[in-house]
Order: C-alpha cells, then sequence, then structure tokens
C-alpha cells in the first residue's frame, strides 16, 4: 500500500464555497451555510466574512472564538444557536451530534465572544 496523507490535518483550515453571505466567527454547515439552532451538520468556524459562492476557510478543531447566544457558564457544553451562535447543551435532552464543545470562558449575554474548545 502507497503513503496515506489526509486531505485536511486537525486543526488545520480548509475552504469551501459559501451557499450564503458568512460573517467571519460564524458556525457553519458542510453545504456551506450559515449553522442554525440545533444543527448537527456544522463542520467548523467562518475565518472571515463573505459573500454567496465566495470561497470561506474554516476551522473545525481547537479552540475557537464563537459568538454566545445568551449566558453560558465556563465549563459548559455548548451546541448551536441560531445565527452561527453557541447556546448551552443540555446532556440528555440535546442530540450528542449537536455537540459542538465545551465553553472555556464565561458569556453574560447575547453577543459575548467566548473561547471554545471544539469537539
Amino acid at each position: 500500500m502507497g503513503d496515506y496523507q489526509p486531505k485536511f490535518k486537525p486543526g488545520q483550515a480548509f475552504t469551501i464555497a459559501a451557499a450564503a453571505d458568512i460573517t467571519g466567527g460564524q458556525l457553519v454547515t458542510a453545504t456551506g451555510g450559515v449553522a442554525g439552532a440545533d444543527s448537527t451538520t456544522f463542520i467548523g468556524v467562518a475565518a472571515h466574512d463573505v459573500a454567496t459562492g465566495r470561497p470561506v476557510t474554516v476551522y473545525c478543531d481547537g479552540v475557537q472564538r464563537l459568538t454566545a447566544s445568551a449566558a453560558i457558564v465556563a465549563g459548559a457544553l455548548v451546541k448551536c444557536a441560531a445565527a452561527g451562535k453557541v447556546v448551552t447543551y443540555t446532556a440528555g435532552t440535546d442530540a450528542a451530534d449537536e455537540l459542538v464543545g465545551v465553553a472555556l470562558e464565561a458569556a453574560t449575554d447575547d453577543g459575548d465572544v467566548i473561547a471554545v474548545k471544539m469537539r
């Protein structure tokens, strides 16, 4: 068998076509859209603002700066909220494939930007 190289290495960025206008920092889906509430198809975080049809760089691992849609305590699990933001994940209620990661900082209000360790 020949040598194998992954298409993308964990923690590195990759590029997809934007299916909608995207703002840097929003969670994006596998189809290039902005992730909505309870999304199970998110793939990472947009690295920059981009218009529909243009390439967008996506970060899918590591610690990312995400926007909260409500108060979140440090250490809480988070999932997708509307408009590519994050909200507290509730174990036992929310589906396992909705989990985005763990909040490393607290958010006190909608719009706060916090560090999240991506799953």
